[in-house]
């Protein structure tokens, strides 16, 4: 199964294109699921074929549902706290809660028999990136906070309780983070696979070179790799030709394709003169070359997107750890080693990452920022390297 997962700045028109990619995809004879959990998609709440089916999400459900389900795992622990559980009729959705409802989508879709394509319609581009990272991210909350090995003295609680006074932690705590690690490493592994790819939607010009600049940095931090970029609203030829302000519009469009078209793939899809409305015109759309992935691209996992670690003792005494950072500025990197751990910040983006098994046994010796790479200096601690003989 393929997942592809659209998203752009703000107001790029992302729903849309997600639509008729689905609807297109379905018209190419692949079993396609879309998953959306905007308001008023463009497809409405039918399928107008067999093959597409639509998988709206409902984030206030998901999130009265998860929360109920919470309250009953742990009213012991309420009631000794002297708690009461909230009603249902009580329940507002919280902020966030829509990227959770997301995820867990997600996890259901990937799961779904007789699919061959799930199509996601990704929030505007930050908050995709930031949704897309948040499995990894919240796995390695829990595992600090609650380790797995401190489950092992869950027979000692008792005994401690006595000689505190005060009661232990309930062991549904720690089924519960175990719950959501399970439930988060399956989303992660989705993320994460080698054939799920993330289509960027744009409309040519200035102001989505900055959004899309910052976003792509934060796909490669979090090594989530890129398909296509969709450029939408383009000026059709004809009127560029009859109109000298079209022409305007189509020259800056074009040299912002040249721009964009040296790092990724382009499908271009042209102006309709209207906001896109109703089948038709999401048939007209996804007639573009491009817009539907081909069963073949999909059975293909994608490459890695070429974190190495680059042997150079024997000419530098050094190991070098490559990170691919396209179009990343050196003002805007921070790097900081924490144990075993290096978090890397570029622009808005965070990651925290395990050091490969080679790196933890060294120091830190430089890095430097070159041709869309971060390359990061490790020289062997003496204390920590095998000696030769």
């Amino acid at each position: 199964m393929h997942t592809l997962h659209v998203t752009g700045p703000g107001g790029a028109g992302r729903s849309t294109v997600a639509a008729a990619t689905a609807l297109a995809a379905a018209r190419a004879g692949q079993r396609v699921l879309l998953l959306s959990g905007g308001d008023g998609a463009p497809l409405g709440e039918t399928s107008p074929d067999p093959r597409l089916r639509l998988a709206p999400i409902d984030s206030g459900e998901e999130f009265r549902t998860e929360l109920a389900a919470l309250q009953d795992r742990g009213a012991t622990l309420l009631g000794m706290l002297g708690g009461r559980p909230l009603g249902a009729e009580e329940l507002t959705e919280l902020p966030g809660a829509e990227q959770f409802a997301l995820l867990r989508g997600l996890r259901r879709a990937a799961a779904a028999p007789g699919t061959d394509l799930v199509v996601v319609d990704m929030p505007p581009l930050h908050q995709a990136v930031a949704t897309l990272a948040l499995p990894a991210q919240l796995r390695r909350y829990l595992a600090r906070l609650l380790p797995a090995e401190r489950q092992a003295a869950r027979a000692l609680r008792p005994v401690l309780a006595q000689l505190a006074g005060v009661p232990m932690p309930a062991q549904w705590l720690y089924e519960t983070a175990a719950r959501w690690d399970e439930e988060l490493a399956a989303v992660q592994a989705v993320v994460e696979a080698g054939t799920t790819r993330v289509r960027l939607i744009a409309e040519p010009g200035p102001a989505a070179a900055g959004a899309l600049r910052t976003g792509m940095l934060g796909l490669a931090l979090h090594e989530l790799r890129v398909e296509a970029l969709v450029a939408n609203r383009l000026v059709p030829p004809g009127s560029a030709a009859a109109d000298p302000w079209a022409a305007g519009i189509a020259a800056q469009q074009r040299q912002f394709l040249a721009e964009w078209g040296r790092d990724l793939p382009v499908v271009e899809l042209a102006h309709l003169g209207r906001d896109p409305r109703g089948t038709d015109d999401l048939e007209v759309l996804g007639a573009a070359r491009g817009i539907a992935p081909t069963p073949a691209v999909a059975a293909v996992p994608a490459p890695g997107p070429g974190w190495s670690v680059e042997d150079r003792l024997a000419e530098d005494g050094v190991l070098v750890w490559a990170i691919p950072l396209p179009r990343a500025r050196k003002s805007e990197l921070d790097l900081i080693r924490r144990g075993d751990e290096l978090l890397i910040a570029v622009g808005p983006h965070r990651r925290i990452v395990p050091l490969p098994s080679a790196l933890r046994r060294c120091t830190v010796s430089g890095a430097a920022l070159a041709d869309g790479s971060l390359r990061v200096r490790f020289t062997p601690d003496p204390r920590l390297w095998p000696r030769e003989r």
